[in-house]
């Protein structure tokens, strides 16, 4: 359930960004900025930390190495899917949202990482060792 909860809040994190539907927060702003130029900043700097959280946590715990590998996971299983014609990525919003959750993907197993490997091997990471 853990590792659900951190891939879901990874999913709205990039959807939140940007999606293909009107709303999100990219096309919010264009929108916004001139209006409400204060809460645009306010929203993209939530946004921003929440970034920098996930991004850190994922690149700590499967470096840049690991986040390529989920992507090519990834990436091959779109290839089985379309090659037995269940996914048609001439859909360019169908596309999007593919990249959305594979992205969220990759940060979801980033942060979840550390207590799954804790889970397999019994070993605690240096972080996680209590004083």
């Amino acid at each position: 359930m853990g590792f659900v909860l951190r891939w879901g809040f990874a999913f709205l994190l990039v959807a939140a960004t940007w999606n293909p539907s009107p709303w999100s927060y990219l096309r919010w702003a264009q929108d916004g900025a001139q209006t409400q130029l204060p809460l645009v900043v306010f929203l993209g700097l939530l946004l921003f930390v929440a970034y920098v959280i996930y991004l850190r946590a994922t690149l700590r715990s499967i470096g840049a190495f690991g986040m390529g590998l989920v992507l090519a996971l990834v990436a091959a299983l779109l290839w089985v899917l379309w090659d037995y014609g269940i996914v048609d990525l001439s859909d360019p919003d169908l596309s999007a949202w593919i990249g959305i959750v594979a992205l969220s993907l990759v940060l979801g197993i980033g942060l979840s990482w550390s207590l799954v490997r804790r889970r397999l091997s019994g070993q605690a990471d240096v972080d996680d060792v209590e004083e």
